[in-house]
């Protein structure tokens, strides 16, 4: 037997050393594989703990996906609430601002200017009528004329204390206010000395001299004034005016933008369970989408009928008040002027172009004089019956004419010029009694009220210029109701639904979101 040192081994060392093989053999080198078990996975095929790790990645990013969208959805919700609240205030603030500030001191300017060309016609009745010291009155004329005189004077009182508290605030116009206010009172004066001379014997003179300082006075300060005022309040309207409709343009371009990126991350958001959760349809969501699409389809009426309104009641209505307030202070102007031709015989050719120039700006027809103006105005006024659109006058009655908008409008405007007409023929009339040196029977037809009367035509006029004006007041305070309407009742609305689609979608996930719960 050969025995061989060093390969003998007990049974036990040699059970020590088949354990530490085993050992040995189970620890991987660093950077080497460690054997592989039978039936392994083929190269390219994930093995079964790369797949679960893919499964709770996704099972982790979904529900992450999920609260992403929703909190976009409730941000596009309040952003788009946010911005339909402010524009409600800015509009509400915006009806305020028209109503309660812009229309009524413009009025006012415009009101008070007539009511100053009333008085003055109204005194010149009064010297024309009283006779000397009371000898020989006209009773009827007179007593109308004083009454009409006190009227117009507590109309200028008035409007002078709506515009000192309209001005507030606002310097220039503080300082108009005043100097009007101020002259006012010095009008006044003057034509109550006038007054108390006109009632002395033989103080017709000096009344005629107060008249003609208290005329100077309205016309180089007073007037000029007031018109300053009415253009003044009237371009602070419009400011407001353009200000607000670009402001309103803006948001509801905000607001489609906003209301279509609400709805396309609801319609994506339902597809995108239908797809992933395998349902059709998210009931809660769906609810959600036509609570969305409702309050977007409430904010854009909302926002586009007060622009609309806006514009109804400035363009359509407003502006025809305007012109037309203007045509009646003129026009008072006018009837005044024809009182201070007979009044001031010395200046009648003054205050004859003085008329013309008024009617020139009532209904303007190029190149006409007094002579001619009747036969214009024929021609001008047939073409423009034959044809609305031929309308070969300017002024004030062409601007009314521009902008018929209300039904019963037009009638009533054809009818303010038919009356205007009528009392440019008595104007001629007067002027040819006078120069048949029939100076009485000139002055009772120009004042007097009877069936046929210059005054009694020109009340007819009036009567119906304040028809047409009131037609377009009516609808500018219809449009100022409709426009705080809109407001009122459909921003409520938009923004309930709003709410509801923020909590719709938020109930509609809920369920969603808890399957990923362990």
């Amino acid at each position: 037997m050969t025995i061989t040192a060093g390969t003998a081994h007990s049974p036990e060392t040699g059970a020590e050393t088949e354990a530490r093989t085993r050992q040995v053999t189970a620890v991987r080198p660093e950077g080497r594989p460690g054997p592989q078990p039978r039936g392994r996975q083929r190269p390219g095929r994930p093995s079964t703990g790369a797949l679960r790790e893919r499964l709770r990645c996704r099972w982790a990013t979904q529900p992450a996906g999920l609260r992403l969208a929703r909190a976009g959805i409730l941000l596009l919700t309040a952003a788009l609430a946010l911005l339909l609240l402010l524009a409600g205030l800015a509009v509400s603030a915006t009806w305020d601002t028209v109503d309660g500030r812009d229309a009524p001191r413009t009025t006012s300017a415009a009101g008070l200017g007539l009511a100053l060309n009333d008085m003055d016609a109204q005194a010149a009745n009064i010297l024309l009528s009283s006779g000397d010291a009371g000898a020989g009155r006209m009773a009827v004329p007179y007593d109308k004329a004083t009454g009409f005189y006190d009227s117009a004077r507590r109309t200028v009182s008035r409007e002078l204390r709506t515009l000192a508290v309209a001005a507030e605030g606002d310097t220039r116009a503080e300082h108009t206010v005043e100097a009007l206010t101020e002259n006012f009172a010095r009008y006044q004066e003057l034509i109550g000395r006038a007054l108390e001379n006109d009632g002395r014997a033989g103080g017709k003179a000096g009344a005629l001299d107060d008249y003609r300082s208290a005329t100077a006075l309205l016309s180089m300060h007073i007037r000029p004034e007031s018109q300053a005022l009415i253009a003044a309040n009237n371009d602070a309207y419009e400011s407001g005016y353009d200000a607000a409709r670009s402001r309103l343009t803006a948001e509801l371009v905000t607001a489609v933008v906003l209301g279509l990126l609400l709805l396309t991350a609801l319609v994506v958001l339902q597809w995108y369970l239908a797809r992933q959760f395998h349902r059709i349809l998210n009931p809660a969501l769906l609810a959600g989408t036509l609570c969305a699409f409702l309050a977007f389809a409430l904010g854009g009426q909302a926002l586009s009928a007060s622009s609309e309104h806006l514009r109804g009641a400035r363009r359509d209505a407003f502006d025809s008040v305007v012109a037309l307030s203007r045509a009646r202070a003129i026009a008072y102007d006018a009837n005044a002027d024809e009182s201070r031709y007979l009044l001031f015989e010395q200046e009648r050719t003054a205050y004859e172009q003085s008329f013309l120039d008024k009617s020139q700006q009532l209904y303007g027809i190029e190149g006409a004089t007094l002579a001619t103006y009747d036969t214009g105005m024929d021609e001008t006024w047939d073409a423009y019956r034959t044809d609305h659109a031929d309308r070969r006058f300017t002024g004030e009655f062409r601007r009314e004419l521009d902008n018929i908008t209300f039904p019963g409008e037009r009638a009533a405007a054809e009818r303010t010029v038919r009356t205007y007409a009528v009392y440019q023929r008595d104007d001629r009339t007067i002027r040819r009694l006078i120069a048949e040196g029939r100076e009485q029977e000139a002055v009772a037809f120009c004042i007097s009220w009877g069936p046929g009367k210059s005054n009694a035509h020109f009340g007819a006029w009036m009567d119906a210029l304040d028809e047409v004006t009131d037609i377009n007041r009516t609808h500018f305070d219809a449009s100022v109701r409709e426009g705080r309407g809109a407001v009122s009742r459909l921003l409520p609305s938009a923004g309930g639904a709003l709410v509801a689609a923020a909590a719709l979608t938020v109930l509609g996930l809920r369920p969603r979101l808890a399957e990923f719960q362990v």
